[in-house]
């Protein structure tokens, strides 16, 4: 397949964005579509899917936080975490759907993990979440919108 590498680049880009490290896929998307010779619905595709896997890690880490709160590398503080239960908690599992948005999302979907989500409804809202994301800026990079 033509481009896989960067298609693969764009996907471990949205993975690690979706984690708690600070990435802007939104930044990589925008500079592949303005490039023009990638297939958008591929680009999306490829987007999407990196940051739902990466949403999946931190369900995952969130299962069992317990072993790694306090340590000195783990990036959230106490503070955003009990900020993104609040939500949560206030919420329900809707909240997921601003999983996407910088400062909570990531902290939403490590708490949603912790308060034990079950992982189909977990994907099943991160995927409309991060998917519709990247629809956005695609549409506003292409001037669609």
């Amino acid at each position: 397949m033509e481009h896989l590498l960067e298609y693969l680049g764009l996907a471990g880009t949205a993975f690690l964005s979706a984690t708690v490290f600070p990435f802007q896929s939104e930044v990589v998307l925008a500079g592949m579509l303005l490039a023009e010779h990638y297939h958008v619905w591929l680009l999306v595709l490829a987007a999407s899917i990196g940051n739902i896997l990466g949403s999946c890690v931190n369900w995952y880490l969130g299962r069992f936080i317990t072993r790694f709160e306090g340590r000195r590398w783990f990036p959230l503080t106490q503070k955003q975490v009990a900020k993104a239960e609040g939500w949560y908690r206030r919420y329900g599992r809707w909240s997921l759907l601003l999983s996407w948005a910088p400062i909570i999302g990531d902290p939403l979907t490590i708490v949603a993990g912790v308060l034990r989500e079950p992982l189909p409804v977990f994907i099943a809202l991160i995927v409309v979440a991060k998917t519709a994301r990247y629809l956005a800026v695609t549409g506003l990079t292409l001037g669609w919108m």
